[in-house]
């Protein structure tokens, strides 16, 4: 038999519980690939092309599509790395890219 205080406890345990659940199916925690600064531009050139060509979805920086502005190679690599590392990271791909790019959690669009 269940006392009073063993009752409040299992309450608060799966209060507890739901919570964290809860909080954990809601928290948006994501990390994105972007072009290092620091990397000379005909190095994201040739990281870029790598990933448009294994598995990047590179439409989309293409002219006069959605995000081809800004025009600069760094904007149009961390656009292919991202890509690349949100289809493939479930494979196992990382944002390496030769030393080319780095995660962040702080979002780049913004």
């Amino acid at each position: 038999m269940k006392t009073n205080k063993s009752i409040v406890l299992d309450i608060s345990m799966r209060s507890v519980s739901e919570t964290f659940l809860t909080q954990s199916k809601d928290a948006q925690f994501e990390d994105w690939c972007i072009a290092d600064e620091q990397t000379p531009d005909d190095e994201l050139q040739r990281a870029m092309v790598w990933a448009c060509e294994n598995g990047a979805d590179c439409s989309k920086i293409e002219a006069n599509q959605p995000c081809f502005e800004p025009n600069t190679i760094k904007d149009h690599a961390s656009f292919a790395f991202n890509s690349y590392f949100q289809r493939m990271k479930a494979k196992g791909a990382t944002c390496y890219f030769n030393s080319a790019a780095l995660v962040t959690d702080l979002d780049p669009s913004n």
